[in-house]
């Protein structure tokens, strides 16, 4: 089980000389900067110099702000090559490239482009250090951008994700810790795949999915709805695809990075308080990590246990189920048999995993539907955008994989699920909320007694409590799947087991017996068989 905390960002002490700023945010041919000199962007927002951490004898070349007095590193240069002293000298190189060498005058890092003339390197108050034209200062014309090599942090301004054109994909990659800069294990990268959304990974493994861009936010990051203070931005088209974000006062300052420990991080600078303040962060609970609930499985923080099968699936694995470990996922009850199936609609959901999907923008709702139909090996099918009433199509035809469902009022959005019209028939039209085994108006108790011949085998009797307006005139046996009851529950019936309610021992364990709430409406007594 996973223990969950508010991750703070701790800082550690950022060493450098003495301040000896230049005057100037610009590196001519001419100029070059070493030792305690800086840069700074010309509005007086960032800086950008050598440091140090801690008591490390490695140094780096670094971009942090110029006016937050914690110590906050945005950008580094040179985070896996670090100079072994603090003589470094960063240049503009006879072919015209920003190069950083040693005290040997051996290359450190260099911007690494085709040979330019006349270039200049530029900080600017966005904190993006350039390599342009000197007379060119048309962002579309740099040579080169740290924008375009980002570290752990992501800027306003700046894209994650990929450019067709030059191959290049940016993406954020964790500090090794809070005092070494050099690559850690954790990314957060955009997979255009299908659907695009971002994945954070530790390595390559996965660990959190945002749930694809569906025109107004991520489908798996409801928060993004009330974050009144950004502007977000999701672009697809044949040129690029990337996320990025703006803030709407332009004075406020706000970064998300990927921690060493593996968590995004939004923060946003308090200037009363000299305080970077945690907006957001993920994961921040059990269902955003990865593939909590395995194949088919839908996760909500709402329900207990989380992890809970859709109507017409069930357990892959009940013994794990029971013991709620829902990695294994669910299984169809009843296979598809293309020819006769229905759609269950699922609200308030983050969309399953879209690497494998089909996605036409110019659908119609009613066309996607349409074409799932169709498609003997269509899954589910939503629209790509919710905007304007909704439109477009997306279509799974592989497994479905984690999914989660929010309360009405955290957001999501609609998914609908083809299942066997049996299984239809059975949970109804699936128009409520959940479209999960939960949401079944059907009581069970089971009462058990004893164990015989294995500890796994029990003598199983089943009440079915039906609402008045359900299934009339229906057999109470005609449906005899049984719930499952988790540990907490049956410490509470037999009160912890208690000498009083034991009933005997055999060679397989203690037989106690228990008294189960049904709802607050009644109360049922039975036997309950422990190990």
């Amino acid at each position: 089980m996973r223990i969950f905390s508010v991750l703070l960002c701790s800082f550690t002490s950022l060493a450098l000389f003495p301040i000896a700023t230049t005057a100037f945010d610009t590196i001519t041919g001419t100029q070059t900067i070493t030792g305690n000199q800086t840069i700074v962007s010309a509005g007086d927002v960032f800086e950008l110099g050598f440091f140090t951490r801690g008591s490390s004898k490695k140094w780096y070349l670094g971009i942090w702000y110029r006016n937050i007095p914690t110590d906050t590193v945005v950008w580094v240069a040179n985070r896996d090559n670090p100079l072994t002293n603090s003589t470094g000298v960063l240049k503009i190189a006879d072919d015209g490239n920003i190069v950083l060498v040693d005290q040997a005058a051996n290359p450190i890092w260099s911007s690494n482009q085709p040979t330019a003339a006349n270039t200049v390197a530029q900080l600017l108050d966005s904190g993006n250090f350039v390599l342009r034209e000197e007379n060119d200062e048309n962002p579309e014309n740099y040579i080169w951008q740290s924008f375009d090599h980002p570290t752990d942090t992501l800027l306003p301004g700046m894209k994650l994700g990929w450019d067709s054109k030059t191959g290049l994909n940016r993406y954020l990659t964790s500090w090794k810790s809070s005092d070494d800069p050099s690559s850690g294990n954790y990314s957060f990268k955009l997979d255009i795949n299908g659907f695009p959304e971002v994945y954070l990974l530790n390595n390559q493994v996965r660990v959190y999915r945002s749930g694809p861009w569906n025109g107004l936010r991520f489908s798996g990051v409801p928060e993004m709805n009330t974050a009144f203070i950004f502007t977000f931005t999701f672009r697809r088209d044949q040129n690029e695809e990337f996320y990025s974000f703006e803030l709407r006062n332009k004075s406020l300052y706000s970064r998300l990075l990927v921690n060493t420990s593996g968590t995004l991080q939004r923060y946003t600078w308090i200037d009363e308080s000299k305080l970077w303040n945690l907006f957001w962060y993920a994961p921040k609970d059990q269902c955003d990590f990865y593939l909590e609930c395995g194949v088919y499985g839908v996760c909500d923080t709402n329900a207990s246990p989380v992890c809970n099968c859709m109507t017409g699936f069930e357990p892959k694995n009940p013994q794990a189920w029971y013991f709620r470990d829902g990695s294994d996922g669910c299984v169809r009850k009843t296979e598809l048999n293309c020819a006769n199936d229905g759609f269950l609609p699922l609200n308030n959901m983050k969309l399953p995993q879209s690497s494998s999907s089909f996605v036409d923008d110019g659908m119609s709702l009613a066309d996607c539907e349409t074409m799932c139909r169709s498609n003997c090996s269509c899954k589910a099918y939503a629209n790509s955008n919710i905007t304007g009433g909704g439109s477009g199509c997306v279509i799974w035809t592989t497994d479905l994989l984690d999914m989660r469902q929010y309360a009405a009022a955290e957001g999501g959005q609609d998914l609908y699920l083809k299942v066997a019209a049996s299984d239809l028939g059975q949970g109804g039209s699936g128009s409520g909320s959940t479209g999960t085994e939960n949401g079944s108006n059907k009581t069970k108790v089971i009462i058990m007694v004893g164990p015989i011949e294995r500890s796994q085998d029990f003598l199983l009797n089943e009440a079915v409590i039906r609402s008045n307006n359900d299934y009339s005139g229906e057999s109470p046996t005609d449906d005899l799947e049984l719930p499952l009851f988790d540990f907490g529950t049956i410490v509470m019936a037999t009160d912890n087991f208690s000498d009083a309610n034991k009933l005997g021992q055999g060679g397989f364990g203690c037989v106690y017996k228990g008294l189960l709430d049904m709802l607050s409406k009644m109360l049922y007594s039975g036997c309950l068989a422990f190990e």
